[in-house]
């Protein structure tokens, strides 16, 4: 399988999961921006959309977005337990997460990478919507569960994971929300997620 990524970007979900079910892959990095992977293919010829993540499972069959890719790198390897059975109430509380993570909290993310300062009055409103979805999250993991569907990782940890560490690029810190915090000790601890933030040059220097 081809993995196209972007370093630090959502498609590192993807990474920690291939990672942690021990799949082959490849990882093809891309320049969103030119459109272009490193090597200088074109992307869009790849992923209509130009974005990350795109996997491509064989020649010319690639499949797009997070909780897509995701679910289906989960369902290659059920025994590994990454996301409950399908048909059951535990999948629609994983697909409940991803979509959450994806369309709430991720976009919340997004006015923070446009490449422009935001203004003092659009930087209060994008703020306060940021922490607000952060609050939810707090929420969801309030009842003393190590993860969002209790005490078993899924994929949908590893997409939360990975956008909340965006918090250490504009600067939000998260030590204001002790169930996240500890949430995202755990997921420092686990050595798929180490391997991949390393693998992106993301994985900061404990000795510093």
């Amino acid at each position: 399988m081809l993995l196209y990524f972007k370093p630090a970007a959502c498609s590192l979900a993807s990474r920690i999961v291939l990672l942690e079910l021990g799949l082959p892959f490849e990882a093809v990095e891309v320049d969103t921006q030119a459109g272009r992977t490193k090597a200088g293919a074109d992307y869009r010829r790849i992923n209509p959309k130009g974005y990350v993540p795109a996997l491509e499972i064989e020649p010319g069959i690639v499949i797009t977005e997070n909780p897509a890719v995701l679910q289906y790198l989960a369902d290659r390897a059920p025994e590994a337990r990454l996301a409950p059975a399908a048909g059951t109430l535990d999948r629609v509380r994983l697909q409940e997460w991803l979509n959450f993570i994806s369309s709430e909290l991720h976009k919340a993310f997004s006015p923070y990478f446009h490449g422009h300062a935001l203004e003092a009055s659009e930087k209060a409103r994008v703020e306060a919507t940021l922490l607000r979805r952060i609050d939810d999250v707090e929420t969801g993991l309030a009842d003393g569960r190590s993860f969002l569907l209790g005490e078993t990782f899924s994929v949908a940890d590893a997409y939360l994971f990975v956008v909340l560490n965006w918090t250490n690029f504009i600067g939000v810190d998260l030590a204001r929300w002790p169930h996240i915090s500890a949430f995202m000790t755990r997921m420092l601890a686990r050595p798929a997620a180490r391997e991949a933030l390393a693998a992106e040059g993301l994985l900061q220097d404990e000795a510093a």
